[in-house]
């Protein structure tokens, strides 16, 4: 008997649904049956490789809600000064300063102090044969690299746990009404402005440093931007990494072979962390809004809509990937949307890479015999940032 194919509007649903979080593929491949689908009067999705992919190089597709007929609320309406959220050419402006000081040298610099870091992570769980992968190491490594980078205190990372669980509810269209957002938003900003004053009057080597004093000759920008900008590079920098050094090891214990060949050849983490930003992003989806009617496989997206591209399903599209439901880190051609595209591909990219691959290297190699407790594991509540809330691994017993 042939199944009813369930509707756009309800597969986007269930996509958003607490109980679709440790699976949703098998969604996204029924999403690509109808590649461009209107899910309201106001939103559309879209989930295949080659729409996306003109989607993301598009000028006349916007980040800035404020622009299309969608009220603005949650945390676009709050962070209005993120370069996340801007166009061309306040996006551009602000990604050269950014990109100015946020150096492939300083990003190298910090290869020993993750190692440093991920060692004492894993040396803390010496003697033990269980731990929970996401409070260990998952969370507390990005936090660490991310602070160092920016200059904030190492005291203070504590601080940052509650204000980054409540801002990246509201990149999550089911959560975006969170009313804490607001507060958290006010609270971190008011501890940024404190930090940028600091670092004018004794400026350190680090990223608000750099940024505060500017020696950019396009200018600097102003306290309430630079503020902004920082807690988002905080964020940013570190939320999607804790998801994808989860995602990662979850993916390697799932496929021991993988995860042997890894611990044999450790050159093979960048390959694998390549195909995991394929296979199971920590970003699954990212938001638009069209500019002027567009239209997109014969169907029309009147100007002011919300466009939200599908990017783990794009990323698992049949016509771009062979065998894509396939974990191959050996994968030709491997050009993913893990870090979005086009203008406002991630900034940080190359530090998540960086982290990811230490941390993958050293858990294989030092963890003798691991494997999954409880499978799948819980999952966070964000269907944007996709990730496990716990992932407990059982091994025998740590090598130094």
């Amino acid at each position: 008997m042939t199944q009813t194919p369930v509707s756009p509007k309800r597969l986007y649903e269930q996509m958003l649904d607490h109980a679709s979080r440790p699976n949703p593929y098998p969604l996204y491949e029924q999403m690509r049956q109808t590649p461009v689908a209107q899910v309201d009067e106001e939103n559309y999705i879209v989930s295949t490789y080659q729409e996306i992919n003109l989607l993301l190089h598009d000028p006349s597709i916007s980040k800035e809600q404020r622009k299309s007929k969608i009220p603005v609320e949650g945390l676009r309406d709050v962070a209005k000064k993120w370069l996340l959220f801007l166009d061309p050419p306040s996006h551009t402006y602000l990604r050269r300063l950014v990109m100015h000081q946020f150096t492939p040298e300083r990003i190298r610099s910090l290869r020993g102090r993750i190692v440093e870091t991920v060692t004492e992570l894993l040396n803390a769980k010496k003697g033990q044969q269980q731990f929970d992968l996401v409070e260990s190491v998952s969370y507390p490594l990005p936090v660490t690299v991310i602070c160092e980078l920016l200059g904030v205190p190492r005291e203070d990372e504590k601080r940052f746990h509650t204000w980054a669980d409540t801002l990246t509810e509201g990149l999550d269209p089911a959560l975006a009404m969170n009313p804490h957002i607001s507060q958290a938003f006010g609270e971190i900003s008011q501890y940024m402005s404190q930090l940028i004053a600091e670092r004018r009057v004794h400026p350190r080597d680090d990223l608000v440093s750099g940024l505060a004093i500017g020696n950019d000759p396009a200018g600097r920008m102003d306290d309430e931007t630079l503020s902004s900008t920082m807690i988002l590079l905080l964020l940013a920098g570190h939320e999607t990494t804790v998801n994808l050094i989860s995602n990662s090891m979850l993916t390697l214990l799932r496929h021991p072979q993988e995860l042997q060949k890894l611990r044999d050849h450790s050159e093979r983490a960048y390959l694998v962390v390549e195909e995991i930003l394929r296979y199971d992003p920590p970003v699954q989806s990212a938001q638009r809004f069209a500019l002027t009617d567009i239209s997109l496989r014969g169907i029309k997206i009147p100007q002011g809509s919300g466009i939200r591209m599908i990017l783990a399903a794009g990323d698992r599209d049949p016509n771009r990937f062979a065998h894509p439901n396939e974990f191959n880190p050996d994968r030709p051609d491997n050009e993913h949307f893990g870090f979005g595209g086009g203008d406002h591909y991630c900034v940080g990219a190359p530090l998540a890479r960086l982290e990811a691959q230490i941390a993958l290297t050293e858990l294989a190699r030092r963890l003798v015999h691991p494997r999954l407790v409880v499978d799948p594991p819980p999952y966070r509540t964000n269907a944007v940032l996709r990730g496990p809330e716990h992932l407990l691994i059982a091994f025998d017993h740590l090598i130094d």
